[in-house]
């Protein structure tokens, strides 16, 4: 059974940071390609960034180009979302998956985390 635990949401002001945890276990972070996603209020779910099992490759959506960074450490068994700049635009529950791909699609991960609350004011 694979979980995944999110941490280190809450409520920030526009331009600030702000680090989202994915705590797994051992098997699963050097296993599984991680993604984080994220659902604004009334909207669909959607990507924001993957990693790679092999932590070589990594995959961004457009808008948050150059603000986010997505990171894993295997020692921790802890996948990382260090969200800079943040706007609030970016207020969502963000969400933690694994998946056999490394992918952007919702439909090709497997497991999930329960999501964090990240709210920026203006």
């Amino acid at each position: 059974q694979v979980q995944l635990v999110e941490s280190g949401g809450g409520l920030v002001q526009a331009g600030d940071s702000l680090r989202l945890s994915c705590a797994t276990s051992t098997r699963t972070v050097r296993t599984y390609n991680m993604g984080w996603f994220r659902q604004p209020p009334g909207k669909e779910r959607e990507f924001v960034a993957a990693i790679a099992w092999t932590g070589s490759n990594t995959l961004y959506t457009n808008s948050v180009k150059g603000r986010f960074t997505i990171s894993r450490d295997s020692a921790k068994n802890t996948v990382y979302l260090q969200m800079t700049s943040l706007k609030p635009e970016d207020t969502a529950v963000y969400y933690c998956a694994a998946s056999v791909v490394l992918a952007e699609r919702p439909t090709d991960y497997t497991y999930w985390g329960q999501g964090t609350q990240v709210t920026v004011s203006s």
